[in-house]
């Protein structure tokens, strides 16, 4: 089978108009990351820097027999510092339960039991199928109106923009992650990942699962006091 390669345009003017479409072609899948950069200007830090806030979200990152991924315990770890230095009083964590033999929630929740966190003060989102629907259920359903949101550096810029067009006023802490494969391949995701992240906060769209509106935080936040 003979597959033919494209030919350039054969004329200086048709040459110019092809680099052109081709620098515009970059220009406009790099707008959603500049915007993502641009959005969360000074809202992103480390533990030390995190504001005293009620909630920390933390978003799911995958599970190994069960058990969290390395990058998921990574922000677990975060979440659990944060608790036991008195910054936050409760944490959502939010991920996808949508088959029976795989469930991020109870896996993190039971991981943050582990590592200090009273299972009083955790509060569970069973449809956090991706970040958009994590942050317009943590709005919507959970009550959530400031929080801290947890996870790796490559992901939280886009967490705090899409949970800002959600309406929660949130503040970011990238925790650290081993650069490896996962690293460089969630990192090249991201710029993908921008583009939907952009349409998601300009159309709004319901997420796959809203349901009825949950007090877990508000109950947690009252064990709390």
């Amino acid at each position: 089978m003979n597959i033919r390669r494209p030919r350039l345009p054969r004329t200086r003017a048709g040459r110019r108009r092809w680099v052109q479409a081709v620098m515009a072609g970059c220009v406009l899948a790099l707008l959603p990351a500049t915007w993502l950069y641009v959005s969360t200007a000074g809202r992103l830090g480390t533990t030390a820097d995190a504001p005293r806030t009620d909630v920390a979200v933390v978003f799911g990152a995958g599970l190994w027999d069960g058990e969290p991924s390395p990058y998921l315990a990574h922000r677990l770890d975060a979440a659990a510092k944060l608790y036991r230095a008195g910054r936050i009083e409760v944490v959502l964590v939010t991920g996808d339960n949508s088959r029976e033999d795989y469930d991020e929630p109870d896996a993190m929740r039971a991981y943050l039991t582990r590592h200090g966190v009273p299972d009083a003060r955790i509060v569970s989102d069973y449809a956090g199928f991706d970040t958009w629907d994590s942050c317009v259920r943590a709005k919507k359903i959970f009550g959530v109106d400031r929080a801290v949101l947890i996870s790796q550096g490559f992901h939280i810029r886009r967490a705090v923009a899409l949970c800002e067009a959600a309406g929660v006023d949130s503040y970011g802490v990238g925790v650290d992650a081993k650069h490896d494969v996962t690293w460089y391949y969630g990192g090249a995701r991201e710029i993908l990942a921008a583009g939907k992240a952009a349409l998601d906060a300009a159309f709004e769209p319901d997420p796959r699962f809203l349901g009825p509106k949950e007090r877990g935080v508000a109950r947690a936040l009252g064990s709390a006091g």
